[in-house]
């Protein structure tokens, strides 16, 4: 997968719009779609093995569960920045070849901010596959991003809604509405003065979650 979902993107993307769209329709389709779906896959295997053993051979080991926890996170985040590098060098060289719409220095912050904001989604994703199996987490959290791209602009007590972060940080960044279309110049939208706020609350989600999930996941103990 870690090659495979970002060149899967680039090539649809190439044959389906190609041109001047490319890198905007690649970079949507990525973070709404494609990515999500293949973060919570990846989570789900990290945990498939261990959880059909019922955590026997874990339990066995003279280690806190925790980190036990925090290296399947951590393997995680590792595999989701391998793969925002490939979709990066992917587009970038799409870019070159069907001319760029997005800036270098945008394309690199915003694939970064994809990696930031994506972070909350692994402890969740790997409670969720640990619970309730692969299907489940894939349902329920491409679920989570589809309610994010809906309600990504309304305000308010959504603006702390973690699924909506990487679709308003996106229009800053990319210009990209979550729906594909660019957003408009005079579009508030495009204020970079949320951008702080918003990583910061994407990653208190990440450290909530990933305590949250760390400490059901070393009740594994007691069974």
């Amino acid at each position: 997968m870690l090659w495979l979902a970002p060149v899967f993107t680039l090539l649809l993307c190439a044959f389906l719009m190609g041109g001047r769209f490319f890198q905007s329709g690649a970079y949507n389709w990525w973070y709404t779609m494609l990515l999500p779906g293949a973060l919570t896959l990846a989570c789900s295997l990290a945990v498939q093995k261990d959880a059909r053993m019922k955590y026997r051979g874990i339990l066995a080991l003279p280690v806190d569960l925790r980190m036990i926890w925090a290296g399947k996170t951590a393997a995680c985040a590792g595999w989701l920045l391998c793969i925002l590098s490939v979709f990066f060098l992917g587009i970038t060289a799409g870019g070159m070849l069907f001319g760029g719409t997005i800036p270098l220095q945008n394309s690199m912050a915003g694939s970064l901010l994809i990696f930031i904001t994506f972070l909350w989604q692994i402890p969740l994703c790997l409670f969720l596959a640990s619970r309730f199996g692969l299907f489940a987490a894939v349902l329920l959290n491409m679920f989570g991003n589809v309610l994010g791209v809906v309600t990504f602009d309304i305000g308010g007590l959504w603006d702390f809604m973690p699924y909506t972060l990487t679709f308003r940080l996106m229009c800053p960044v990319l210009f990209i509405l979550p729906n594909g279309l660019p957003v408009p110049a005079d579009s508030p939208l495009r204020d970079t003065g949320n951008i702080l706020a918003d990583v910061l609350v994407s990653l208190a989600w990440f450290g909530l979650l990933f305590f949250l999930t760390a400490h059901k996941f070393r009740r594994q103990e007691a069974k």
